[in-house]
């Protein structure tokens, strides 16, 4: 049996440090060399997923493979790979070829043998088995490389093969949490090559692939030895932050993993990596390089809101294949472990406005004074908030979110699986929710203990769960992250500009009920249409009887085994008109007759915002859903 005399080295400790993870109470499992079961392993893997680094010093991330058995063991800790691949379009292979480039062996032209000098250059690879979500790391260095004789007559011909010969070092066995089941069968590629040098701005093709990914792998290094790992979650979990020449930026969430944290120790003390992103479907494939940076707490919720640890890679060249790898796969099904795709702050989530200079605190601390409850699972929140450090609150303006960190009260600690409740393990419990109050226009920041910040929120998992039962025997206070959301879903007082429309599905009332006082004092033009269940009405008659003026400008349909008697409730509150009945396409534009410059503010739940997307084609609208 194999024994581990691996350590920690320095980045490692200090990711551990930084993630709060005790490395004194873990053991490195990273075994020496290439153990017989991960060699195993390995040979039953049909995909492997290569990184070194180029003669300039850039990490390279490859994937070889098509079918089972081309990478497998040859002699005691060496491994063997032959696989066909694009000559011009995998980086891998040029890196390979400038290591023998004092000696004029850099040509494509003609077949050879690359022999590194010395030990051999640094390499690492992790073979895949989707199929079975098995997956393991290997370290080690180039022994030797050849690739096929061009016996063709065409001196530029794509795809040759390619053979290497690697000892391996150290081998890991990784979890299968985040991997997405693919079946993959062999593929003869046509490559079309792309290349973006220089943080030239990605292409539409490489920004499609980006967007539909679910898988991609990447390469670091701590200079003495080389990681290739896997990062998976839903399609489109990578997002692209910035794409314009000159600078490229791609950000990524890290979820919760075996806490070992090689590949962000790597990062701690070399920020280099290389990035290779498949699509499977087609066998296109993106190559990228760059370098890195860590965000940690709330330098990763201002970017990206509900994701605690992000990476963010500014790519200093990328290289679009089509039809570039060999192999292709079909898609068999998701992980149970990954969480929704978390969207940057910048495409509209609320972002986080940090109170501390270093970004190491809250920039409040909310303590829950009172609940209301106005329907079976509809409620309002009441809080106070304070700084603990004596600082000014920045203030909120009417229509944007507060986000709230519950993880102090609900994060049950780290596991590496959970099969009864997989999900569980992607949730740091942080919350964003529209404040349902406002302040006066003036202010600029919040002082002083007596101010209250109210959400009005549905029962609908733990969070919201955990307020709607709390008993209050002990003060509930919760770290206040930040306050967000976008000018574009705020209705303009000024009066002249045309009409607003106000379209609500249920609790999509919340971005107006902070906004409606202000425009009721300015006399705007604004109208609303408020859809939802009779069971919820109570929320109806809270909202008017709270807000003078709104009921005058507001139009209900209300649908249940309840409706009628419900609508005898609220008959005497002075609505436009009140309807036993579902809200229609009619109905919507009807209230843009006569006028000119009709907007339209859609807030519902992603079913109805769809068809009332569809209801609006051509119309001048903005959407804001509470699906998040």
């Amino acid at each position: 049996m194999e024994t581990n005399t691996l350590g920690w080295h320095l980045g490692e400790v200090s990711a551990h440090k930084l993630l709060k993870v005790a490395t004194s109470n873990r053991r490195n499992p990273t075994q020496q060399g290439l153990s017989y079961s991960h060699g195993y392993r390995v040979s039953e893997s049909p995909i492997v997923a290569l990184g070194t680094l180029d003669q300039e010093g850039n990490i390279w991330t490859t994937l070889w493979g098509g079918e089972k058995g081309f990478a497998r063991p040859v002699a005691k800790n060496v491994l063997a790979l032959q696989s066909l691949l694009s000559v011009k379009g995998d980086p891998f292979l040029g890196a390979l070829l400038e290591l023998d480039e004092n000696n004029g062996n850099n040509s494509l032209e003609g077949g050879g043998v690359i022999k590194p000098a010395g030990e051999g250059k640094m390499m690492s690879g992790l073979s895949v088995d989707l199929e079975t979500r098995d997956r393991v790391k290997l370290a080690g260095r180039v022994l030797v490389a050849s690739l096929d004789n061009n016996n063709s007559g065409e001196s530029e011909r794509a795809v040759r093969e390619m053979q290497l010969a690697m000892v391996i070092d150290e081998g890991l066995g990784n979890c299968p949490k985040y991997m997405n089941r693919k079946e993959i069968h062999a593929h003869v590629p046509n490559p079309t090559v792309i290349g973006m040098k220089g943080g030239v701005k990605l292409t539409s093709q490489a920004l499609g692939l980006i967007e539909q990914a679910d898988m991609m792998f990447l390469s670091t290094t701590n200079g003495k030895t080389m990681d290739t790992n896997h990062r998976g979650g839903p399609a489109g979990f990578i997002r692209v932050l910035r794409n314009q020449d000159g600078e490229v930026i791609l950000v990524y969430p890290e979820y919760s993993g075996n806490q070992l944290y090689q590949s962000i120790g790597n990062l701690q003390v070399d920020n280099r990596i290389g990035v290779v992103i498949p699509d499977f479907e087609t066998s296109d494939v993106l190559y990228l390089t760059g370098e890195t940076e860590l965000l940690v707490g709330l330098k990763a919720a201002a970017v990206m809101p509900h994701a605690k640890v992000v990476v963010k890679i500014k790519v200093k060249e990328a290289r679009f294949v089509k039809d570039g790898l060999p192999f292709r796969g079909v898609s068999l099904d998701r992980s149970p472990y990954n969480p929704p795709v978390r969207r940057l702050a910048s495409e509209g989530l609320p972002g986080v406005v940090v109170g501390d200079d270093e970004g190491d605190g809250p920039v409040a601390i909310a303590t829950l004074v009172k609940r209301h409850v106005l329907s079976p699972t509809i409620a309002r929140y009441t809080f106070k908030l304070r700084n603990e450090k004596g600082r000014p609150i920045p203030a909120w303006k009417p229509a944007q979110y507060v986000t709230l960190d519950f993880g102090g009260e609900l994060d049950q600690g780290w596991s590496h699986m959970r099969e009864d409740d997989p999900q569980s393990l992607n949730d740091d419990f942080v919350r964003t929710f529209t404040v349902s109050n406002c302040l006066p226009e003036e202010m600029e920041e919040v002082t002083g203990e007596e101010t209250e910040l109210e959400i009005t929120v549905r029962r609908h998992g733990p969070t919201t769960g955990f307020l709607w039962d709390y008993k209050f025997q002990v003060p509930l206070e919760l770290p206040v992250l930040g306050f967000g959301g976008e000018d574009s879903f705020r209705i303009p007082t000024a009066t002249g500009g045309g009409r607003s429309v106000f379209v609500a599905g249920g609790v999509g009332i919340t971005p107006l009920l902070a906004q409606a006082p202000g425009l009721i004092k300015a006399d705007a033009d604004f109208i609303l249409l408020w859809s939802l269940r009779s069971e919820d009405l109570g929320v109806v008659v809270d909202s008017l009887q709270r807000i003078p003026g709104l009921a005058q400008r507001t139009r209900l349909f209300v649908t249940g085994v309840e409706a009628e008697n419900a609508i005898e409730k609220v008959n005497c509150l002075g609505t436009q008109g009140t309807f036993q009945r579902r809200l229609l396409q009619q109905d919507v534009l009807a209230v843009k007759e006569g006028q000119n410059g009709t907007k339209y503010y859609l807030c519902a739940s992603p079913a109805m915002q769809t068809i009332l997307e569809g209801w609006l084609q051509g119309e001048d609208f903005v959407s804001e859903s509470f699906g998040y």
